[in-house]
């Protein structure tokens, strides 16, 4: 088992690790960090995060990467497996005071070589538009703190949108901004817009459009994270509550919900073709929850601490039909699904979409997503067609022994209690899906909200309340004990914040939105390595590697196996005090 050792060899940070397709290989000389490569002295400051754009420039190394690590933002050419990172010339450099830097997102739309948009959020609560490559502030967004005086803990440029951004706090709440608007010099006054199930949605009244656009009201405690469906339609949000909800972005209904086993929700991420949400926690574990039929599918458990990120492969996920002639594409659509571009896979993705609808079901699909959490371990993870429909035979499960662990029921009756949680609900959704930075149309939208700023296109599917459900009952603020010496800034904040709960817990476990452990498959991770000393806050899944990042400020690239080349040479001298496993 993946998971297996003790004593000194448990301690050791890896530096290699082999999955079927090869060897993944840390490539030092491609480490990213402050140029004086000291550790970064992580106590009580806010996780280090990672963004990427492409520049789509001339030159073939369009590639821009920043970092936020305390009071300080880097912005850097990041060169990747090709070449040795170069720490000493950051095109830009931020140092804030009395406020740190918690996230950041670039408009991949309007990126070009002379200019990109960035969104920073911060501890105290703004949120600033600038400029890298100009050196330029543009913006700052709730200067005052009147819209909302808490932690920013996650910030997206709306899909397809020029101007559109959600910001989420610590608070619970969300806002949409339009970078063309002010904030006003006046606390806002909202107006409700749509209240549902633990959910709320306001415009903002004032004469004239100002920001926020909307403000959104989610659950209980702090809303740790949200993502983006891959067509921009559906928005998931993970909560400290517990919850994942999951809504329709344009008629702001609510789509479907699950609970975490205990604790809450730290992170969310969506399949590349929108049909599986991955989510992880303070439960340990990942949770694999369907879209369509609105049911937790599979858990993970390899992690020995909370969850902090969940990422999906789209360069590793593997689709292989059983008739050819189904596909309506060509030869070359079918290798493109195979080698999605990082910011030009908008229709290979929507192409997943199509293969796996009920017409043309594969004969073999497999999901790669990973994640890493404050064990400082690495874990990755294949999703599986016997997991994903269990209504099939299930000879090939004694194939995967990746997928099914010791522990878990057999396969026989795993695969029937698979499917009785979510009788309930509907069938799978048709749905046609793109890239998360793919254009959706922006133009004519609703006139109830405010000044036609939402995308149009109300989904026909938004009626979809689950009111037959049963009510979400909040749990109290879980503690545990950490295998590290600190824990996030998320979790001390939330002391404050989660209110005391109205109902016992344990009355959603063993419904659909909570299934018991041994309900559904217990998924067993690939791998599972120690990768760093420090909690490990950033997973990215790029073409030519993997990009981790802890909490001391190291953001490190793993070559994928053939993807080294003669970098990997160069570094074997200088490699750190790791072990190759």
């Amino acid at each position: 088992m993946a998971t297996e050792g003790g004593g000194k060899e448990m301690n050791e940070i890896k530096t290699q690790f082999t999955t079927r397709e090869g060897l993944y290989k840390l490539l030092p000389h491609s480490e990213y960090s402050r140029p004086n490569r000291v550790p970064f002295n992580s106590q009580g400051s806010n996780p280090v995060r990672v963004s990427f754009v492409n520049l789509n420039d001339q030159s073939g190394n369009g590639d821009r990467l920043c970092f936020n690590v305390g009071r300080e933002l880097y912005f850097y050419i990041y060169k990747g497996v090709r070449k040795a990172a170069d720490l000493s010339k950051p095109i830009d450099k931020r140092i804030y005071k009395g406020t740190q830097p918690t996230c950041h997102d670039f408009n991949h739309l309007t990126a070009t070589a002379e200019s990109v948009s960035l969104l920073v959020g911060f501890s105290a609560g703004q949120v600033q538009l600038i400029d890298p490559i100009k050196k330029e502030t543009s913006k700052l967004f709730n200067e005052e703190r009147l819209i909302d005086k808490s932690r920013v803990t996650c910030v997206r440029w709306v899909p397809g949108s020029e101007s559109l951004f959600l910001v989420a706090h610590a608070s619970g709440s969300m806002y949409l901004y339009n970078v063309e608007h002010t904030c006003g010099t006046t606390a806002p006054h909202y107006q409700l817009l749509k209240q549902g199930e633990s959910f709320a949605v306001h415009t903002c009244k004032s004469k004239s459009t100002r920001n926020p656009l909307l403000k959104w009201t989610v659950g209980e405690g702090a809303l740790n994270e949200f993502a983006f469906s891959p067509d921009g339609k559906f928005l998931a949000c993970v909560s400290q509550d517990g919850f994942l909800r999951v809504f329709d972005f344009d008629s702001v209904e609510l789509h479907g919900t699950m609970k975490s086993y205990f604790g809450g929700l730290l992170c969310a991420c969506w399949s590349p073709d929108g049909r599986y949400i991955v989510t992880g926690g303070e439960d340990d574990l990942v949770t694999v929850w369907a879209f369509g039929d609105c049911r937790v599918i599979a858990r993970g458990h390899g992690h020995r601490s909370w969850v902090s990120v969940v990422a999906f492969d789209p360069y590793t996920t593997s689709v292989e039909e059983s008739d050819p002639m189904e596909f309506s594409g060509s030869d070359e659509d079918f290798q493109d699904l195979l080698h999605f571009g990082r910011d030009r896979a908008n229709s290979t993705q929507s192409r997943l979409s199509k293969r796996n609808s009920a017409e043309s079901r594969p004969v073999s699909v497999t999901y790669r997503f990973g994640s890493v959490g404050q064990d400082t371990q690495l874990c990755l993870w294949d999703l599986t067609e016997d997991i994903l429909f269990p209504h099939q035979p299930l000879s090939r499960a004694r194939t995967h022994t990746n997928v099914m662990n010791a522990t878990s029921p057999p396969a026989g009756s795993t695969g029937n209690s698979v499917a009785t949680p979510g009788n309930s609900a509907p069938p799978p959704l048709p749905r046609s899906n793109s890239l998360p930075h793919s254009t959706v149309s922006s133009a004519g939208s609703k006139g109830s909200v405010a000044d036609g700023a939402l995308a149009s296109g109300v989904s026909k599917f938004a009626t979809l309340s689950l009111h037959d459900r049963k009510d979400r009952h909040h749990e109290k603020d879980h503690k545990r004990n950490h295998s590290m010496g600190h824990i996030s800034s998320k979790s001390s904040d939330k002391l404050n914040l989660v209110t005391k709960a109205k109902t016992d817990p344990a009355k959603t476990l063993g419904t659909p939105l909570c299934p018991r452990m041994e309900d559904v498959p217990l998924l067993e991770p690939l791998v599972c390595k120690k990768i760093a000393h420090e909690r490990l806050t950033v997973l990215i899944f790029l073409e030519d590697c993997i990009v981790t990042a802890c909490q001391e400020g190291f953001i490190c690239t793993w070559g994928r196996p053939g993807k080294v080349g003669l970098l990997s040479s160069q570094n074997q001298a200088s490699s750190p005090g790791g072990t190759v496993v």
